[in-house]
């Protein structure tokens, strides 16, 4: 029997400059599928980058002080370069973001999202993709880079970059209804 994707709660963890259409896209399919999508971060507002300019401002759901790895399901990292250097620099955010793992729960990354999965020494032994401007960093943490434009294994679903936003979101559904 398939679980529906409505049965899951998601967080989405993001900071200024995040990738638009890699944060918009998932939440957007994600709550029209049913789920419960929150937006997290350390900060009240973040905002987005989108081809090559800052633009929207984004309200997130939570405070990540707020935010307990426990009430989610799974969790997505966004891309965007100046994203996740900061978020990288948190303390906080590497220590949450290892906890959601060591609930043993599934983490979807993408384009420079799994910056954060080096970061919180996650991806040594795992097969995954990435951005190819972080493929070194990729394998000189332990990680078998993947080619594919977007890879599933185990509870780690990743894709290359903005270009891959639709099939990264249609491996999360069908991830979530397996």
């Amino acid at each position: 029997m398939k679980k529906s994707v409505r049965d899951n709660k998601i967080a989405i963890l993001a900071t200024n400059g995040f990738e638009q259409v890699e944060l918009e896209l998932p939440q957007h399919k994600l709550t029209e599928f049913g789920a419960t999508v929150h937006l997290i971060s350390e900060e009240p507002i973040i905002k987005s980058w989108h081809q090559k300019n800052w633009n929207k401002d984004f309200r997130v759901d939570k405070e990540l002080k707020d935010a307990n790895p426990e009430d989610y399901d799974l969790l997505i990292l966004p891309g965007g370069v100046l994203n996740t250097d900061k978020l990288r620099r948190s303390t906080k955010v590497i220590e949450w973001v290892k906890a959601f793992y060591n609930l043993d729960k599934p983490i979807a990354s993408i384009c420079h999202g799994p910056q954060l999965l080096i970061e919180a020494d996650l991806v040594k032994g795992k097969k995954i993709t990435s951005h190819h401007a972080i493929k070194t960093d990729m394998m000189n943490a332990g990680a078998e880079y993947m080619t594919d434009r977007v890879y599933n294994e185990g509870k780690f679903i990743s894709a290359q970059g903005a270009t891959d936003t639709e099939s990264f979101v249609r491996k999360i559904i069908n991830f979530l209804t397996e």
